[in-house]
């Protein structure tokens, strides 16, 4: 070996090593909040909302009471914005990512807050062991609003920048309608082209929910009515998402009472306690053969 490969290895092993960040992945990572099923649709399932968040007091005292919104998405799906008036914004559905989304969510969160308020916020994408939403956050029911454009990332004023307009016009044009049902927590009406969806995030286990879903199919009463079909269902962060083919003429009201009356059709089933039968066991298997792709 040359002088120099010497000099060169012997570099290397007196460097410094770094520690390798472990990536864990956790299936239910917003299990606890008491919103579970809504921070689940609102990451998988909606284009465009947004609802205030509260710090936790031990956040508030080493940051200060700064306003902070969760986001859908935020321009370029970043993590963190830092507005300069020393509102945060956090995005729920951003590119890069960890196993583990209230980690990565807690991190973009902190990150923020550690930068100068209209600074540009930098997130890692593997943040490694640290405190999780369940830490740094006051738990509650989420405040959503719903939105029909992402006029809400923008600052007074900003709009009326060509360039802003133009980005703010192709973002709002991937937006598809999307409504929040008032029949059933974390349901949402949504229209995509040529035909239109009910979609709700369950909150219970999902052998639970499977079980009341397979009593449903084996009684026929799975479907939202005439004209409507199960189209099968999605698994979205350790809970079922069933999800309803429309008509795509009727709106969004028109299901209010349908999903109202499944509702109820599907806490009964899931309170049932006895075994599924022959025809439960049948209907059970074939909605696990009706699993959908979530994107």
């Amino acid at each position: 070996m040359s002088k120099r490969r010497k000099s060169q290895r012997a570099a290397v092993d007196t460097a410094p090593r770094k520690d390798k960040v472990r990536d864990v992945f956790v299936p239910r990572p917003f299990e606890g909040l008491v919103d579970e099923p809504e921070w689940i649709a609102l990451r998988e399932l909606v284009p465009a909302a947004s609802a205030p968040l509260r710090l936790a007091p031990a956040v508030v005292e080493e940051f200060g009471d700064r306003p902070v919104t969760l986001a859908t998405v935020l321009p370029m799906a970043a993590p963190a914005v830092s507005k300069p008036d020393g509102r945060v914004l956090i995005g729920l559905q951003r590119h890069q990512q960890s196993g583990d989304v209230s980690r990565d969510l807690a991190e973009a969160l902190l990150c923020a807050l550690r930068t100068e308020p209209g600074g540009q916020v930098t997130v890692p994408p593997l943040p490694g062991p640290g405190p999780r939403l369940q830490d740094i956050l006051v738990d509650g029911p989420l405040e959503i609003t719903m939105h029909d454009g992402f006029e809400f990332w923008l600052d007074p004023g900003a709009a009326d920048d060509p360039t802003v307009q133009a980005s703010l016009e192709r973002a709002n044009a991937a937006i598809y309608p999307t409504v929040r049902m008032a029949a059933a927590k974390a349901a949402y009406w949504c229209q995509v082209p040529e035909k239109a969806h009910v979609r709700w995030v369950l909150p219970d286990d999902e052998d639970a929910a499977l079980d009341a879903l397979a009593r449903l199919g084996a009684a026929g009463t799975l479907t939202l009515g005439e004209q409507t079909k199960f189209a099968g269902m999605f698994r979205a962060h350790g809970r079922l998402v069933p999800v309803w083919d429309l008509p795509e003429q009727a709106p969004s009201t028109d299901w209010e009472d349908p999903v109202a009356q499944f509702s109820k059709r599907y806490a009964e089933a899931l309170a049932a306690t006895d075994p599924l039968d022959a025809a439960g066991r049948r209907a059970r298997q074939g909605l696990l053969g009706r699993q959908l792709t979530l994107r």
